[in-house]
């Protein structure tokens, strides 16, 4: 008996014992016992009142878990399939996640990893807050974080920190996240990739055939003014390539009705137990309310019409769902 039924038991049982109380309390007259009984039935009140709270509770966690696999298969199917198609090729990549604000960049980042990355989180993952350094008029901040951040202290050069990560990845995957390169000079960003990233997956490059881990950056531009910087980056997988190459994954556009439409029919299917279900016969309307509460189709507002009408609160739901 798993936990739900369990507490449906013990409500069931309290139940039972309060209609009891409350039958033996019709029929008493002793002041004593009926003092007694209040005491009894106010107890068993209070208890069933917890044991109903735990119910709430735990049926909104099963709801959240159920809507965050439903939305997993929402969307990003140009960029999911670039990813992949490269990571197929090469566990050495450096990945460019870009688009205007509010379309799920970070979503994207989190869904590439965790649903497509052998042992997920697993490993060394290195995080980087780029808004709060990148607009600092040299480079060497980005240096000092980055050398604090695989244990170096604050004083390496990039072919020391270059050389930490590098003996991590020997042994687990190692996970680099640049979120917000959109607040960095375009020099830095280029510093960033020639100093640091050339040489380590240059070396990497070398012996990944000893290794059975996947070495991975990602940049993460929030405002979608690096993704026009076309010469740093390559879009297609050609025989040519080589790790050291950043890849630009495809432009994050707005969810389109068909998009939607495919998703719900999908939520139909799989997710029984969702809220939506109940909606699906209004598929049309749906959509159309969704597209138009969401400026057209733009994502996160998307995420949290639906999560909305799943009597979830998308920015407390996304703190929980997030993990990088």
């Amino acid at each position: 008996m798993n936990q739900h039924e369990e507490l449906q038991k013990q409500y069931k049982l309290l139940d039972e014992k309060i209609l009891r109380l409350r039958t033996a309390r019709i029929i008493e007259t002793d002041a004593l016992v009926l003092f007694k009984l209040d005491n009894q039935i106010n107890e068993a009140e209070e208890e069933r009142r917890k044991i109903a709270q735990e119910i709430d509770n735990l049926e909104s966690v099963a709801c959240s878990e159920e809507l965050y696999r439903a939305l997993l298969k929402l969307g990003y199917r140009e960029q999911v399939r670039s990813f992949l198609r490269f990571l197929k090729a090469q566990s050495i990549g450096a990945f460019l996640i870009h688009g205007l604000l509010d379309h799920g960049q970070r979503w994207l980042l989190n869904r590439l990893v965790t649903q497509h990355i052998r042992f997920g989180t697993m490993g060394k993952m290195v995080r980087i807050e780029l808004d709060r350094i990148g607009r600092r008029r040299d480079i060497s901040a980005l240096w000092r974080e980055l050398g604090g951040r695989v244990g170096l202290g604050r004083q390496h050069l990039p072919p020391e920190i270059a050389e930490r990560v590098f003996q991590w990845w020997k042994t687990q995957n190692v996970i680099l996240v640049f979120h917000g390169v959109d607040c960095m000079p375009e020099g830095y960003l280029q510093e960033l990739l020639h100093d640091f990233w050339l040489p380590l997956a240059t070396q990497a490059r070398e012996v990944v055939s000893q290794t059975k881990y996947q070495l991975l950056m990602f940049l993460v531009d929030y405002e979608g003014c690096v993704g026009c910087q076309d010469t740093m980056f390559v879009e297609q997988l050609e025989p040519t390539w080589e790790p050291k190459i950043p890849i630009k994954l495809p432009t994050i556009n707005p969810f389109g009705d068909r998009t939607l439409t495919d998703w719900f029919e999908m939520v139909e299917t799989e997710f029984h137990t969702l809220p939506l279900v109940e909606l699906i016969n209004e598929i049309e309307d749906l959509v159309k309310e969704i597209l138009e509460n969401s400026d057209n189709g733009v994502p996160e507002l998307a995420f949290l019409e639906i999560c909305h009408r799943c009597g979830c609160n998308w920015y407390e739901e996304r703190e929980r769902w997030l993990k990088i």
